[in-house]
C-alpha cells in the first residue's frame, strides 16, 4: 500500500500583486481563517462566505510533488470531499527483471476525466494544452485514467503516454457539487525516468457556476474579477479540517 499525502494550506502562497494574481496575502489568509472558525461556531455556512458577487472561477496555486508509491487526493473546490486521487505506483517482478511505474488519476463517485483510448485499448487522461474549453462537449468518461507509464526490462528503458516529459499540460475535470455538474482543470508537469514516473501539481481551478465551461489555464471569470476572496474563503474550510489537498512527502 502506498502512502496518502495531505496538501497543506501553505500551498497557497503570498501574492506579490493582487491585481495580477489570485494568490492570497498571508494577512488576508489569517483573517479569513478566523472568520471561517467564527462562522462555524455560529452555525453559519462557510460556503456562503466563499464566493464574492461576480466571482466565477476559483484558482488554487500549488507546488505538490507526486512521487512513486504515493496517493495524493485532490479536493478541487475545497468543500471537504475528495474529488479525484492521483495514484503513483511502482512494481517489481519476483526475478527483479521487470520494473514498472504508472501515474494515474482516479475519479471519485460519478466524477469524470477528459481522456482517450490508445490503439490497444488503454485508457489515458488527455494532456490538454492551455486554452482548451472544458465543458459538456468534452471527451469525458469515468474510471481510472493513466497519465504516464514507465518500464524497465533488463537494461532497456521505456516511457509511454502523452504526459511523458512534455512540460506543462492540463487535465480536464468534471465533478459534482451538491448534485450539480461543475468543470475544472489541474495543471501538472510529468516526468518519466523509467521505471519511475513523477509529477508536480502546480495549480488547479474550477468554475463556480454549474454546467458552465472553463478554459484550461484561465484563472479569472468573464468579468475579469480576481478570485482572492473566494480562495481565502476556501482556506476557511481548510482551517476547519477539510480533507483533500496534497503535500510533498518522500517515498
Amino acid at each position: 500500500m502506498g502512502e496518502v499525502m495531505q496538501l497543506p494550506s501553505g500551498t497557497i502562497r503570498k501574492s506579490q500583486s493582487l491585481s495580477n494574481s489570485t494568490e492570497v496575502p498571508e494577512s488576508l489568509n489569517h483573517r479569513l481563517n478566523s472568520y471561517a472558525v467564527a462562522a462555524s461556531a455560529a452555525g453559519v455556512s462557510v460556503l456562503a462566505l466563499a464566493y464574492p458577487a461576480g466571482a466565477k472561477i476559483v484558482y488554487f496555486p500549488a507546488h505538490v510533488h507526486i512521487a512513486p508509491v504515493h496517493t495524493v487526493p485532490l479536493d478541487l473546490n475545497h468543500d471537504g470531499t475528495v474529488d479525484f486521487n492521483f495514484q503513483d505506483t511502482l512494481s517489481t517482478t519476483t526475478a527483479s527483471f521487470f520494473h514498472s511505474g504508472r501515474l494515474s488519476i482516479l475519479p471519485q463517485a460519478a466524477n469524470e476525466i477528459w481522456g482517450h483510448k490508445d490503439s490497444i485499448g488503454g485508457h489515458y487522461a488527455s494532456a490538454l494544452k492551455a486554452g482548451v474549453k472544458v465543458g459538456a462537449s468534452g471527451k469525458f468518461s469515468s474510471g481510472s485514467r493513466s497519465l504516464a507509464y514507465g518500464r524497465q526490462e533488463g537494461s532497456s528503458f521505456y516511457c509511454e503516454g502523452k504526459w511523458n516529459n512534455v512540460g506543462t499540460r492540463y487535465l480536464g475535470l468534471k465533478f459534482s457539487v451538491n448534485g450539480q455538474t461543475h468543470f475544472g482543470w489541474a495543471r501538472l508537469n510529468v516526468t518519466c525516468n523509467a521505471p519511475k514516473v513523477t509529477a508536480v501539481l502546480t495549480g488547479y481551478a474550477y468554475e463556480t457556476v454549474a454546467n458552465r465551461p472553463i478554459v484550461t489555464g484561465k484563472r479569472k471569470g468573464p468579468a475579469g474579477i480576481d478570485a482572492p476572496a473566494a480562495v481565502a474563503g476556501s482556506l476557511g474550510r481548510l482551517a476547519q479540517g477539510a480533507r483533500g489537498t496534497a503535500a510533498e512527502q518522500k517515498p
